[in-house]
């Protein structure tokens, strides 16, 4: 009994070790995001504050950040820090697919956004072990949330699989994200995406776009 007691407890520090020693997440087949300019100022369409590249020596860093709390007349729920063309992506699908998605389908405008995440530097899913996530190098952004004119909030969690107006605008939205943004990820992708849509811009992913 003594014997299988010390084994036990033996297996249970080999496996505490191994956890611990585990690397929080890989940088090997992540590709930083271009330094190119940006094709146009976050600042001529956003409340958008410039922040100084910065690199956390791990991976994670910035360039061409910018810290964002709105976009035109639509606040955003908490600041959003990502990069210039994060940005730049981000306006064109505000502009070109959800407002006029939202018009369309209920009549009137998008006011505001539930942000669930921007930087963060951190494994992808928050799994340790995996790749370093877009998050941790300002190349992505969550979106949980939308709120209307009318005060009508529409949720990715409540809502995807929720009433047909509800499904059919945050199914839309969703599909004009791909493409333009390389990686669309959300309900049904797995379990991580069940409450968010996530956007970013992944460079080296080979056969385009992946959207799932």
């Amino acid at each position: 009994m003594r014997r299988l007691l010390a084994f036990s407890a033996i297996l249970l520090l080999t496996a505490c070790s191994t956890s611990v020693d585990k690397p929080y997440f890989r940088t090997a087949g992540v590709y930083k995001p271009s330094n190119a300019a940006c094709t146009a100022n976050p600042q001529s369409f956003a409340q958008a504050e410039p922040i100084a590249d910065f690199s956390e020596g791990n991976g994670c860093g910035i360039s061409n950040g910018y810290k964002i709390t709105a976009m035109g007349d639509v606040s955003f729920s908490q600041p959003a820090t990502v990069t210039c063309s994060v940005a730049n992506t981000f306006n064109d699908w505000l502009q070109s697919s959800v407002q006029p998605r939202a018009q369309n389908i209920y009549g009137e405008r998008v006011v505001a956004l539930k942000i669930a995440a921007s930087y963060s530097c951190r494994p992808r899913n928050n799994v340790r072990g995996a790749k370093l996530s877009e998050h941790g190098l300002g190349n992505a952004i969550d979106v949980a949330g939308f709120t209307l004119a009318s005060g009508r909030e529409v949720t990715v969690l409540t809502d995807y699989y929720g009433n047909s107006s509800n499904r059919s605008f945050l199914r839309a939205v969703r599909g004009d994200a791909c493409g333009p943004f390389h990686t669309v990820l959300g309900p049904g992708s797995d379990q991580y995406h069940n409450d968010h849509i996530h956007l970013d811009l992944q460079r080296e992913r080979s056969g385009g776009p992946y959207c799932h």
